[in-house]
């Protein structure tokens, strides 16, 4: 099951990977107690209140057809365009279409029929619910590797999700090109998902339960890094990571030595170029974090404080729906209460993962594995 092995001839064929995928999801997962790791479990931990009375308000059927981890829920929502990748039984996308509003628009894709057959028959249910007088929420079949061919126009979407899905693809790189294509410039695609800590055997990535468990097919978290420059995406920022434990004897002895994390990346689609390092003071008009705004493990802005921010954290605020957010001024100006500057070197995800055992400041919409939301993969 190697990288990028999925036929397409006249079209997106399935893989033995997509056949292997759909089986597990689709027919021997019925509940989320049917997992057989923690790789995708997510323990209680606290869940901002907006966020929880949203999730409250889906059907107990598309929640118990969850098999995500945790929260991947980016921050400045409302309005926007939202795209789901593998969005099972719409659980996340319910969620979210209260948070973009009626005039926002949430579609999911998935290539399972069960959890698509699913997510589609509380469609109206939802919007009655939340108080819609039409659907803000569609659901494709469709593959993550193949968005254009679904039907998903190019330069069309705000913000793409992603949890825990990518790594169940067989072609990580048409992901990331795919989902570059949709995203409108200053887009980004938010994702949590599993990592090794180096590349993997065939034998685990032939490893079905491994695979089906999101752990057969997890990147070395450096080769994402290379293969979202390829693609044209600036620098992954690394949002936050918790160490996995799988809990599963015989899975255990299969991995060996290689260890996993599950972690959350910002990758936006703006301009490369000549952006300068400036100065940024956050206005805090961002809902559910009106007093602190975690972007990244490198970044918070709290309000009113005046921070010194790198060429491509510059670049990102200036180019994306962060713009309006946030007042600018070169380096050098008038400063306020600013403290260390972050560095902006390249942070290992596994280190992350173990300072961030003890819960912190952090976003209150945090992704997967977040302090502030529901915690996965501990």
């Amino acid at each position: 099951m190697a990288e990028g092995d999925s036929a397409r001839a006249g079209g997106f064929v399935d893989s033995g990977v997509h056949v292997d995928v759909k089986d597990y999801y689709g027919k021997r997962l019925q509940k989320t107690a049917d997992l057989k790791s923690n790789a995708c479990v997510a323990p209680a931990q606290p869940i901002p209140g907006f966020i929880r009375q949203a999730l409250k308000k889906v059907h107990p059927e598309v929640a118990a057809r969850y098999y995500g981890c945790g929260l991947v829920v980016p921050e400045c929502l409302e309005g926007c365009r939202i795209l789901d990748l593998g969005s099972g039984s719409g659980r996340d996308c319910y969620m979210l279409s209260q948070l973009v509003g009626e005039k926002g628009h949430v579609t999911g894709i998935d290539m399972t029929e069960g959890q698509l057959k699913v997510a589609r028959t509380y469609v109206d249910y939802h919007m009655q619910e939340f108080g819609y007088k039409k659907p803000n929420v569609s659901f494709v079949q469709g593959y993550i590797e193949a968005l254009t061919e679904a039907g998903l126009e190019k330069n069309s979407f705000d913000i793409i999700i992603s949890n825990c899905v990518v790594n169940l693809s067989p072609d990580k790189k048409q992901v990331l090109a795919e989902a570059y294509s949709v995203l409108k410039d200053g887009g980004e695609l938010y994702f949590s998902d599993v990592y090794s800590s180096g590349r993997l055997t065939e034998e685990i990535k032939n490893h079905k339960v491994l695979w089906g468990e999101c752990l057969g097919g997890a990147l070395w978290w450096k080769d994402l890094l290379q293969l979202a420059e390829e693609v044209g995406f600036s620098p992954p920022r690394l949002v936050t990571a918790s160490v996995i434990t799988v809990d599963n004897k015989e899975l255990e002895d299969a991995l060996g030595s290689f260890k996993f994390v599950s972690a959350t990346y910002r990758l936006f689609k703006v301009p490369k170029g000549n952006t300068k390092p400036c100065q940024v003071i956050y206005n805090g008009n961002i809902t559910g974090v009106e007093d602190s705004f975690q972007f990244d493990c490198q970044y918070t802005f709290k309000v009113g404080e005046v921070v010194e921010v790198d060429g491509e954290v510059a670049s990102i605020l200036t180019k994306s729906r962060f713009a309006e957010d946030f007042t600018f001024q070169p380096p050098g100006g008038p400063s306020g209460p600013c403290g260390v500057k972050p560095k902006a070197d390249i942070v290992d995800p596994f280190e992350l993962a173990l300072r961030q055992e003890k819960p912190g400041p952090g976003s209150a919409t945090g992704g997967c594995c977040s302090t502030q939301s529901a915690t996965c993969c501990k």
